[in-house]
């Protein structure tokens, strides 16, 4: 079908790569963890609701902010920019009280109905345990972003049991929208329909390397070495029958597999529903002595003891095809011999990309 013409009708969205599954025995769903509380879903966004933009980790220049807001009032959306656009700290967005304070606006102002952050880069981590959630909970948002965001993504989901945007960011909105390529709209464009209540629906070409199988759970992960810094701390998620993904940029080979060796040790990787890993930009090995396994041996060694679907190259991560994903909601994950589907519960409408 011509890749044009399906680009520009943009969402629901569809991805694709060209592969085939590996057919593995019957791959089955993790048992579901009755223990999990239920999940709350923020209101979605109506017209003339506001966004807010702030940095809670890495700095950015208001100038780089411009291309998110026009676009997100295009949206039929307003926009309010915290106090920490332009503030700098060395690579911080202000200094960690500046961060926590604008972060903590946000959080309790009622009529902002969705945060997202500016930039990824480092900090979330030296704020977010004093990070106050009571009026939050009360008023709960949405909050968007990536890589560093997975600090928030995680505790919001583990100790909050609300759902927020795993999602590009105000420095991956093009500069000039009609310049853009289609499959960067498509993926600026993933957000609002995120924000808006779309039923998420991705499908993509399968990998050589993927474990066929189906599994329903909840959709968790972000950042694998966030995740992994996360571990023990309170912020630290439950996969136990969840989807898991994951995705990681600038980290060598043998960096990749001592994070998957924690999440294996850790029980992470023990009990889910199913795997998804993303894009992963592995730094050149120049040791004298290489490390000499590529990222799906590092995978398959982990899990080859268990029975769930597993999806390498899925369109998440410091990429170009870096879609939305709702992490807290239930979605149904298909891997196949020819392609893979990650849909959120209930939705039917689909668009090939």
């Amino acid at each position: 079908m011509d890749r044009q013409r399906f680009l520009s009708s943009l969402l629901p969205l569809t991805i694709g790569v060209k592969g085939i599954a590996r057919q593995l025995p019957p791959a089955h769903p993790a048992a579901r963890n009755t223990a999990t509380p239920v999940i709350h879903i923020p209101p979605y966004l109506q017209p003339g609701d506001i966004v807010g933009i702030t940095c809670p980790a890495g700095y950015i220049e208001n100038e780089e902010i411009q291309p998110a807001i026009q676009q997100i009032k295009s949206w039929g959306f307003n926009v309010v920019t915290g106090s920490t656009i332009g503030k700098r700290d060395f690579t911080y967005g202000g200094t960690d009280e500046e961060r926590l304070q604008d972060m903590q606006t946000m959080l309790d102002d009622p009529s902002v109905k969705a945060i997202l952050c500016a930039r990824g880069g480092y900090g979330a981590v030296r704020i977010i345990d004093r990070l106050r959630f009571a009026n939050f909970l009360q008023h709960p948002k949405w909050i968007i972003g990536f890589s560093d965001i997975t600090v928030l993504h995680s505790h919001v989901h583990q100790q909050l049991h609300t759902a927020t945007i795993h999602s590009k960011m105000c420095n991956s909105f093009p500069q000039d929208w009609s310049k853009a390529s289609l499959e960067q709209q498509a993926t600026i464009l993933s957000i609002k329909e995120a924000l808006i209540g779309s039923k998420m629906l991705y499908e993509t070409p399968s990998s050589v390397y993927n474990v066929a199988g189906k599994a329903t759970g909840i959709l968790v992960g972000g950042n694998l070495r966030t995740l992994e810094n996360l571990t023990g701390s309170k912020s630290d998620i439950d996969t136990a029958g969840k989807i898991l993904f994951v995705e990681d940029t600038g980290e060598y080979p043998y960096s990749i597999d001592r994070m998957f060796w924690n999440l294996y040790r850790t029980g992470k990787l023990k009990h889910l529903a199913g795997l998804i890993v993303g894009g992963f930009k592995i730094k050149e090995d120049v040791n004298e002595e290489p490390f000499g396994r590529t990222l799906y041996e590092i995978v398959s060694e982990k899990i080859q003891e268990y029975h769930y679907p597993v999806c390498f190259d899925f369109p998440v991560g410091h990429q170009k095809n870096n879609y939305a994903l709702k992490c807290g909601v239930e979605h149904s994950l298909e891997v196949g011999t020819d392609k893979v589907i990650l849909k959120e519960k209930g939705a039917s409408k689909s668009v090939t990309v």
